[in-house]
């Protein structure tokens, strides 16, 4: 006999309480809790899916993680860490129509094509709109296997029976199990199905896709503890208004994390962007005041991106203060230390910041670029187009090195920059690469004598 009873659980963290709460304790989200029925099954419904392991000595394990599987995409390749390993279970998440199942498509026709059988399980299309889009982007295979399901029960059965090299599931939030009565993308259907899914993929060395959908705050819907299960987390990012697609590896056990890929929308699908760094410039404009290029570093890829910066006086009691691109905070105490140190005043004009192309960086390397682009909109003195920067700034107004400056200032000088503002404390093996001239500063103050 089976006992049941219900929990509330929080939609955004999975965090559970025996009653309702108006606000999550662990996510602090408000009005998140939804009642869910609780079953006990007095007997191990996944008794299969045991691994029946006994204790070894860690020098006696045999490592057989073997050869990747190479997707045949190289952006997908170098976010995951060099291929698929046998037996991971990947959670890839994104904004409704940003090109998630299009991805998918296109990776599993490229392993298809290879000779290895893969299966496409949808339960948000039918087959036939599943064909179209295939027909589309070209993504024909009879390798390639498609089923439309929505019970976890159902997959699992039709998994062991083609026997498939790669599974993806378009999406976690559709599938269900007949074993929990509540819906389909609660916290504990997807859990449940998660669970399973994972389970199976390990004991068979089956890698299988999970793709999810994220919710308004930019997390994948869901409980949170589905991104710990996984071993790798992708998340699709990207903006309408722009042709461009990122794929970022937020966790990999695999391999190295923030690793990003970046691709072109088109009407064929998804196509490759090998140098993002002159696909981000390409609209460059030539001596303009407020505008300046910084090599930030995604992973291991050095990308070149342009910050803009607009400074006028503002119209208003209270000044306004926008960042698309960067950390709004960030971007306040770099303005209080030009006010401070260098004596730009700057308290009575609106600022706003704005990295070209929509890309957005989050490492302390690009502030001496933010505070380069406000200096030269604030004084109206354009930035030599072959110069860049790079360095954090403190709150002394010092200028501090940054990590692996020998790939970023590389980076720079293949794409025809002549002229470097670094850090003073940076290594002198930056002074040998040709073509390139290195000047240390160690204060803003130098910063503004060597640009303007």
């Amino acid at each position: 006999m089976k006992k049941s009873k219900t929990g509330f659980f929080c939609q955004h963290c999975g965090y559970m309480s025996p009653k309702w709460l108006g606000k999550c304790p662990s996510c602090n989200g408000w009005n998140c809790f939804a009642e869910e029925l609780i079953v006990e099954s007095g007997s191990d419904s996944r008794a299969e899916m045991r691994f029946d392991g006994k204790p070894l000595p860690i020098e006696d394990i045999p490592i057989t993680e073997g050869k990747r599987t190479i997707t045949g995409i190289a952006e997908v390749d170098r976010v995951l860490g060099g291929g698929i390993v046998a037996g991971s279970a990947i959670l890839i998440g994104g904004e409704p129509g940003i090109g998630k199942s299009t991805l998918m498509l296109q990776m599993m026709h490229n392993l298809a094509e290879k000779g290895l059988k893969v299966l496409y399980i949808s339960g948000e299309e039918s087959a036939s709109q599943i064909k179209l889009r295939s027909e589309r982007i070209e993504a024909i295979s009879k390798n390639l296997f498609v089923l439309v399901e929505v019970s976890l029960e159902k997959m699992l059965e039709q998994i062991k029976i083609i026997s498939p090299s790669i599974v993806v599931i378009d999406s976690i939030q559709t599938v269900y199990s007949a074993e929990l009565v509540s819906a389909p993308g609660s916290v504990g259907q997807v859990r449940e199905a998660s669970s399973r899914l994972i389970l199976f993929s390990k004991k068979y060395g089956i890698p299988v896709f999970l793709v999810g959908h994220v919710t308004k705050d930019g997390s994948i819907a869901g409980p949170k503890v589905l991104e710990h299960m996984v071993d790798t987390v992708l998340y699709f990012e990207g903006d309408s208004s722009h042709s461009y697609r990122i794929v970022r590896g937020m966790k990999n056990r695999f391999g190295p994390t923030n690793e990003i890929g970046v691709f072109e929308m088109r009407d064929k699908g998804l196509i490759e962007v090998l140098n993002p760094s002159t696909f981000f410039l390409a609209e460059r404009p030539q001596n303009v005041a407020g505008s300046v290029v910084v090599p930030s570093l995604e992973g291991t890829r050095p990308i070149l991106v342009e910050i803009q910066a607009l400074v006028s006086s503002t119209s208003f009691g209270t000044p306004r203060r926008t960042a698309i691109g960067v950390d709004y905070n960030r971007v306040s105490l770099l303005v209080a230390v030009l006010d401070k140190i260098c004596g730009l005043h700057l308290g009575g004009s609106d600022i706003f910041i704005n990295v070209a192309g929509g890309v957005r960086v989050e490492e302390p390397a690009v502030d001496l670029g933010i505070v380069a682009a406000m200096t030269s909109s604030f004084l109206d003195k354009p930035i030599d187009a072959r110069t860049i920067v790079l360095g954090e700034v403190g709150l002394a107004g010092e200028v501090r090195a940054v990590s692996q400056m020998d790939v970023r200032i590389k980076e720079a000088a293949r794409l025809g920059f002549n002229r470097c503002l670094i850090p003073k404390t940076s290594t002198s093996e930056m002074v040998k690469i040709a073509k390139m001239e290195i000047c240390k500063i160690g204060f803003l103050k130098e910063m503004l004598e060597n640009l303007f």
